[in-house]
C-alpha cells in the first residue's frame, strides 16, 4: 500500500510538471526549487528506496538462504561486452550426499564390522592393499619420517569409515585420523573397538555425520582424505568430490577405492556376489551408482585434482585375498592430488626480472652493451 500511494503521488507530480504536452524547465517552475518541495520530494524518495530495498532484500534472502556460491577458478565466460567473469555454480548447503536407503542397509549390519569371517571379510582383506597404497603415496610427499610411525604429523579424514576397519591401521601408522559416518550404529561400533587399544585413544576421533556437515569447519584442514568403498553409495558424486576438495589442503591427497561400471561388475558384483554366492547382503550395491575410472577422473580434474594413479584390484572369493591388476573392469583404486595455488610474483621481483631479461636481450644483440653494464 505504501508503494501504491508513493507511485500514485509520483504520477501526479510528473503530470504536473510535464502537463499539456509541453516540456518545462526548472526556471519555468520555481515551485520545483522551493525548500518545501525539495523536503517533501526527499522524504518521498527515501520512502520509495527504503520500500524497494526491503522488498529486494527479503526476496533475495528467501531465494538464497539455502544456497552457496562456488567459484570455479578454471572456468570463465565472456559476456556480450567482451567482459570475462568466473563461472559460478549454486549448490544447496542443505543438500546431502547420503542415501537414506543405504543408511538403513548399513544400520542392520553395524554389529558385523569386526567379524573377519563374516559379511565384511573382503574389506578386512582389502587392507593388505589399500593401507600400503595410502602409506607409500603419502611418504612420497615427506622428506623424513619416524620409524614405526611413518605418518606421524599427518591429518587424515576417513569418509564413510564404517566400523573403523581402515581408520585404525592409519592411526597405528602415526596419523591423526578423523573417521566420519552418517550411521550412528557404525560409529558406536568403531568407538567400542577403538577402546581396546589405548594407543589409538589420542590419534583417532569418530563423528556421526556426513561429509558436507563438516565442510565449513574443516576447510583445507587435511593432508589426505580416504573414501574407500564409499563413492558407489553416495547420492551426488560431484557434490561429494567438491566437498572433499574443499577440506583438503593444497597439495593434499585423495584416495578412492570403488567399483567400475561395466557389464562384468554387474554380473560378478551384484548377480554372483549378492544373489548367488551371498558374499555380501542383497541390496548392498546399486549398479547405476558404480563409476568408471574415466568419469571419476573427469570429475576430479574439473575440481582441481590431478589423478596420479589408477590401479585395478581383483578379489579371489575362494582364497579370500586381493591382488593388484592392470585390469580395472571390476574394482580399482585411484590417487589424486589437489593442485597448489601459485602465488603471483611480487611487483619488485617482477620488474627486476623483466629488466634483467631486457638487458640480456640487448647484450645478445649488441656486443658493446656488456661493456656498458660493467661501467
Amino acid at each position: 500500500m505504501l508503494g501504491g500511494r508513493c507511485l500514485s503521488s509520483s504520477r501526479d507530480r510528473f503530470l504536473g510538471v510535464f502537463g499539456s504536452g509541453c516540456w518545462r524547465t526548472l526556471a519555468d517552475c520555481p515551485c520545483l526549487t522551493s525548500p518545501a518541495y525539495l523536503e517533501n520530494h526527499l522524504s518521498w524518495t527515501v520512502q520509495i528506496k527504503r520500500w524497494v530495498s526491503y522488498r529486494m532484500t527479503f526476496a533475495y534472502l528467501n531465494k538464497m538462504k539455502s544456497y552457496r556460491m562456488i567459484t570455479l577458478d578454471a572456468s570463465w565466460r565472456t559476456d556480450w561486452r567482451g567482459m570475462r567473469y568466473p563461472v559460478t555454480r549454486l549448490y544447496s548447503t542443505s543438500q546431502t550426499t547420503v542415501d537414506s536407503n543405504e543408511v538403513k542397509t548399513f544400520r542392520t549390519l553395524a554389529h558385523r564390522w569386526w567379524d573377519e569371517q563374516g559379511t565384511y571379510a573382503p574389506l578386512h582383506s582389502m587392507n593388505d592393499l589399500r593401507v600400503p597404497f595410502i602409506r607409500d603415496n603419502l611418504l612420497k610427499t615427506v622428506t623424513d619420517h619416524q620409524p614405526g610411525k611413518p605418518l606421524s604429523g599427518m591429518k587424515i579424514l576417513d569418509v564413510g569409515c564404517g566400523g573403523g576397519l581402515l581408520t585404525e591401521p592409519l592411526g597405528r601408522l602415526g596419523a591423526s585420523v578423523i573417521g566420519i559416518d552418517p550411521v550412528d550404529e557404525n560409529i558406536k561400533t568403531a568407538q567400542h573397538h577403538k577402546s581396546f587399544d589405548p594407543v589409538l585413544a589420542k590419534r583417532i576421533e569418530y563423528r556421526a555425520c556426513s561429509l558436507e556437515e563438516i565442510v565449513e569447519e574443516t576447510i583445507e584442514t587435511f593432508d589426505a582424505i580416504v573414501a574407500s568403498e564409499v563413492v558407489e553409495h553416495v547420492l551426488d558424486l560431484e557434490t561429494f568430490i567438491q566437498c572433499c576438495c574443499r577440506v583438503l589442503k593444497p597439495g593434499g591427497s585423495l584416495f578412492i577405492t570403488t567399483i567400475n561400471k561395466t557389464q562384468l561388475s554387474y554380473a560378478l558384483g551384484i548377480v554372483f556376489a549378492e544373489q548367488i554366492a551371498g558374499l555380501v547382503p542383497k541390496g548392498t550395491h546399486t549398479w547405476e551408482k558404480f563409476v568408471s575410472p574415466e568419469k571419476l577422473e573427469s570429475i576430479l580434474e574439473s575440481n582441481g585434482l590431478s589423478v596420479l594413479t589408477v590401479a585395478g584390484m581383483l578379489y579371489n572369493p575362494f582364497s579370500g585375498y586381493w591382488h593388484w591388476s592392470e585390469n580395472t573392469s571390476l574394482n580399482y583404486a585411484a590417487h589424486a592430488v589437489k593442485s597448489k595455488a601459485e602465488e603471483p610474483p611480487a611487483p619488485t621481483e617482477f620488474f627486476l626480472n623483466r629488466e634483467t631479461e631486457r638487458l640480456q636481450a640487448n647484450d645478445s644483440a649488441n656486443p658493446g652493451a656488456h661493456e656498458e653494464l660493467k661501467k
